[in-house]
C-alpha cells in the first residue's frame, strides 16, 4: 500500500502541470472512487451515503461524503489544501521576434518562485484554452498539456557577467523570457502559440477566444535519496498536500459526519478570486448541504460550532546549510512527521486547543508530528486557515508537511511524511 501511494503521488505530479490540469486529474481520482459530479448550477438533491464533487472556475474542486447523522449534530469534518503553485503564466499575444530569428514568449510571474532555479531547465505549456460555443455566453473549455520539452529560459553565460555567483538582481521582464523557436521570416512567428494550440487541440485558429497558459518543468517527478526516501518535484507546494486529502476522503467516509475536500485556487496570489479561499464558495456550499438535507439556517449556525478543519500546507523543513534561519527550538525536519504550523501573531489558525486535536489524530494513526514556529527574525507567509476564518465560523488547525526549496521549480519532500500525512487524514476521516 505504501508504494502504490508513492506511486499515485508521483504520477498525480507529472500529470498535473498547474491548477486546471491538477483539478482535472483531481477529478479522476474521484470519479474511479465512484463520486458523481454536482455543478454547483444544480439543484442540492442529497442523501446519507452519497458521495459526489463539484468545481469552481475549472481550477477549485470540493468533494463531499454525505454522513448519517443531520450536519447541525455533528457538524463538517474539512481539510482544505490548494492547487496552484509559483511560476510563469503566458501573456496573451506573446511571441517576440528577435534579431537573429529567434521567438521568445512574453510571461508574467505567478505568485513568488524562486526566479533563478527556473533557468535551463526544457519546460512546455499546459492550462485551459476557451473556445467558441453555441453563444457569447455559452463557451467551451479544453485543459491542454504539450507533453514535449518546448522551451527554456536561457541565463547569461558567466563570462558576460563574471560576479553572477556573487549575486545577480533579476528582471522578471527582461531576464525570465523563455525561448521556443527559431524562425526564417516574421509571418512563421505570427500566431505561432496560437498555431500551436490549435494543432493540439485539433480545432481551428479562429475558434480560440482566450487561453490560461502556464510554464512547467518536463522533468518527471521522481524520488532520490540512498534509501529512495526523498521526493524531487516542482508543485508539491501544494499539491502533495492535495493529493493527500483526496486519497483520504476516497478511502474513508465517516458514516456519520459529512466530509469535505476543499481545494482552492489562487493561494499563492492572496486568496482572493471567486475560487480562492477569500470568497464564500466553500461557506455557500456548506450551506447548501445543510439546507439541502432539511436544515435551517440555525442548523446551519449550529454545524459550524461542532465543525473542524485541517487546512493543509507545506511547511519549512530545516535546512542543514541555514541553520541560522530556523527557530531553535522548533524547526522541523524532512521525514519527522507533518508539521503544525503555529504563529503568535495569528498568521496561523491553530491555537493550543485545535493542535492537541491534531496531535491526537497523530498519535492515533501512529504517525510522528513535529511543530513549524518562524525564528522570530524571519517573518513567514500565511496560508488558507485564516483567510477562510474569516469567511466561516470554524475551528481549525495549520498543518503541512515539511519541504526544503519551497517555490523552487523543484522542490524536496520526505516520503515517510507524505505517507504518515495520508494516514493522519484517514483517522480524521473515518
Amino acid at each position: 500500500m505504501k508504494t502504490d501511494y508513492l506511486q499515485s503521488l508521483l504520477k498525480f505530479m507529472d500529470n498535473s502541470p498547474c491548477n486546471f490540469l491538477a483539478v482535472e486529474s483531481i477529478k479522476g481520482m474521484l470519479e474511479d472512487a465512484g463520486f458523481k459530479e454536482l455543478p454547483l448550477s444544480n439543484k442540492f438533491a442529497i442523501k446519507s451515503g452519497d458521495k459526489f464533487y463539484f468545481a469552481k472556475n475549472d481550477s477549485a474542486i470540493f468533494a463531499v461524503t454525505v454522513g448519517s447523522k443531520p450536519e447541525a449534530e455533528t457538524g463538517f469534518k474539512i481539510i482544505a489544501a490548494h492547487s496552484d503553485s509559483p511560476g510563469f503564466r503566458i501573456k496573451p499575444h506573446g511571441e517576440m521576434l528577435c534579431e537573429g530569428g529567434i521567438v521568445k514568449l512574453n510571461t508574467e510571474v505567478y505568485g513568488g518562485p524562486i526566479l533563478y532555479t527556473w533557468f535551463d531547465r526544457p519546460l512546455s505549456i499546459a492550462g485551459r484554452v476557451i473556445l467558441k460555443g453555441e453563444d457569447a455566453l455559452h463557451v467551451v473549455t479544453r485543459t491542454i498539456k504539450i507533453d514535449r520539452p518546448l522551451l527554456q529560459i536561457a541565463h547569461l553565460a558567466i563570462h558576460f557577467n563574471r560576479a553572477v555567483n556573487e549575486g545577480n538582481k533579476l528582471s522578471k521582464q527582461k531576464d525570465m523570457l523563455p525561448i521556443i523557436a527559431h524562425v526564417n521570416d516574421k509571418l512563421e512567428a505570427d500566431n505561432m502559440l496560437l498555431k500551436l494550440v490549435a494543432e493540439q487541440l485539433n480545432v481551428a485558429i479562429d475558434d480560440i477566444l482566450d487561453f490560461d497558459l502556464l510554464l512547467y518543468d518536463t522533468t518527471p517527478a521522481c524520488t532520490f535519496g540512498l534509501h529512495d526516501e526523498f521526493i524531487s518535484c516542482g508543485r508539491l507546494d501544494d499539491l502533495s498536500m492535495a493529493h493527500a486529502a483526496i486519497t483520504a476522503i476516497t478511502e474513508c467516509a465517516d458514516r456519520d459526519t459529512t466530509c469535505v475536500t476543499a481545494i482552492f485556487d489562487n493561494e499563492e496570489t492572496g486568496s482572493g478570486t471567486k475560487q480562492g479561499a477569500g470568497s464564500p464558495v466553500l461557506a455557500n456550499a456548506l450551506r447548501r448541504l445543510v439546507e439541502a438535507r432539511g436544515g435551517s439556517f440555525d442548523d446551519f449556525g449550529r454545524a459550524l460550532q461542532r465543525t473542524f478543519m485541517v487546512s493543509a500546507d507545506n511547511a519549512h523543513a530545516f535546512h542543514p546549510n541555514y541553520a541560522e534561519k530556523f527557530d531553535p527550538t522548533n524547526h522541523p525536519s524532512l521525514g519527522g512527521g507533518p508539521c503544525i504550523k503555529i504563529n503568535s501573531n495569528c498568521k496561523y489558525m491553530t491555537d493550543a486547543h485545535s493542535a492537541a486535536i491534531f496531535k491526537n489524530l497523530c498519535i492515533e494513526a501512529g504517525s510522528p508530528y513535529q511543530y513549524f514556529v518562524n525564528h522570530s527574525d524571519v517573518a513567514g507567509g500565511s496560508t488558507l486557515g485564516n483567510i477562510l476564518t474569516a469567511q466561516i465560523d470554524i475551528e481549525g488547525v495549520d498543518v503541512g508537511n515539511p519541504l526544503l526549496a519551497m517555490h523552487s521549480a523543484r522542490e524536496t519532500a520526505s516520503v515517510a511524511d507524505h505517507l504518515n500525512m495520508i494516514a493522519v487524514f484517514k483517522k480524521f476521516f473515518s
